[in-house]
């Protein structure tokens, strides 16, 4: 399997990381608000028809990177990120 294309769609205080696949015209979204310095994850959606190709890990990954690359912290409010972070100890110099 391709790795997905992974997109950021910043709008400012709020946004998301999208996911795309070569053979789907479904998108794996993964949606934050973001407040100063502070990202909070609100929900990670993957749509059943794209589903079971690790798609959800790679679009934490990207707000982990993303989050690393600005200077900024992350509250998992979803509880896939949430569990994603208890996964990743190495994470935890970014939780706010």
């Amino acid at each position: 399997m391709d790795e997905p294309a992974i997109t950021l769609i910043d709008h400012g205080a709020e946004g998301e990381y999208q996911a795309r696949v070569a053979d789907s015209q479904a998108i794996g979204r993964l949606t934050w608000v973001r407040d100063g310095d502070v990202l909070t994850a609100e929900h990670t959606l993957v749509p059943p028809e794209i589903g079971g190709r690790g798609i959800a890990a790679r679009l934490v990954e990207a707000l982990v990177a993303g989050a690393r690359a600005q200077g900024w912290r992350i509250v998992p409010e979803c509880s896939y990120v949430a569990a994603a972070f208890k996964r990743h100890p190495e994470w935890a110099d970014l939780l706010a």
